[in-house]
């Protein structure tokens, strides 16, 4: 049985290691069937959370969300989008981040979004832990697990074990404004055939990710990290993937919401503000309607 082979690193491009902000790199061990991804969110993280006023904890959790699903979009094959949501009845009610092909985030906690606890986990402890994969054109999957882990990272580790028969390792952090994720994934045979063979290679991988500090997550640059874990193994590293904030709310999208209400509730509301504001919850966008531009009224006005 034998682990990966030891050899000189190779990259596909090379990358100065001098950012860690917003980018995702995919990285393969060429003489053993796992990948991995490391992701980095400064300003993408900093503007999921401008929009609230979170406490230090959920603020912690919504990042661990945040890496996790960027993570995890990168399986994508697909235009789409993964929604990585949990529902709890603990001080969370709700705790959701969404991350698209295009690796553009949002997200947004309901709940006591003060609240503080020393594992962010047990702000939805005992609740349901959800991933929604969405094509674009209408395809749906999801997957749900219990939330009854230590942590998220471990959670999503166990989910992937159950549901998709992949060993999967995660690692999440978050702080200070800045979030940070690591992922490992066992490939189907390629390399190495044998399955003992293929344990042990897991096994040694995932040793030597387990020295890898939360602050190490945060602070080093994907090559540094993968160098200071992995520098004795053939890694394949690919061009860093840029990763942004972008709300999928419009005006048309919220002008299409109230063309769904009835007429008289669009008349209240008219006369009490004049016009109509929708406020989008996950970014806090406002859109104004005056009665002229509703379609609702405006063909209610020409029927009578």
């Amino acid at each position: 049985m034998a682990p990966p082979v030891p050899g000189k690193p190779r990259y596909n491009h090379s990358m100065a290691a001098t950012s860690t902000a917003d980018r995702s790199t995919r990285f393969l061990f060429s003489r053993a069937d796992i990948r991995g991804e490391v992701v980095h969110l400064n300003d993408a993280y900093q503007e999921l959370l401008g929009a609230h006023d979170y406490s230090a904890t959920t603020a912690t959790l919504l990042g661990q969300f945040a890496a996790a699903a960027v993570l995890i979009s990168n399986n994508l094959k697909y235009h789409g989008r993964i929604i990585l949501q949990a529902r709890s009845e603990r001080a969370l009610s709700l705790i959701m981040v969404e991350c698209s092909s295009e690796l553009e985030i949002r997200g947004i906690a309901r709940g006591d979004i003060s609240n503080h606890a020393d594992n962010p986990l047990d702000l939805i402890a005992g609740g349901q832990l959800a991933l929604t994969i969405e094509r674009d054109g209408g395809q749906r999957y999801q997957g749900i697990v219990a939330l009854d882990a230590d942590s998220l990272a471990d959670a999503l580790s166990d989910y992937f074990e159950q549901s998709e028969q992949l060993q999967t390792r995660f690692m999440l952090a978050a702080s200070a404004g800045e979030a940070a994720g690591f992922m490992l994934q066992q490939l189907p045979a390629q390399v190495a055939q044998d399955a003992a063979d293929r344990q042990e290679q897991w096994q040694t991988v995932t040793v030597l990710a387990d020295t890898l500090t939360q602050n190490e997550l945060l602070t080093l640059d994907a090559e540094v990290l993968l160098h200071r874990l992995y520098h004795e193994y053939d890694l394949q590293l690919f061009e860093p993937k840029a990763l942004t904030y972008r709300c999928r709310c419009t005006r048309q999208r919220s002008l299409d919401a109230l063309s769904l209400l009835p007429a008289d509730e669009l008349e209240a509301a008219l006369e009490d503000e004049g016009v109509i504001t929708m406020t989008c919850e996950m970014c806090n966008a406002t859109y104004e309607f005056a009665r002229e531009e509703l379609p609702t009224l405006a063909e209610d006005r020409i029927l009578h």
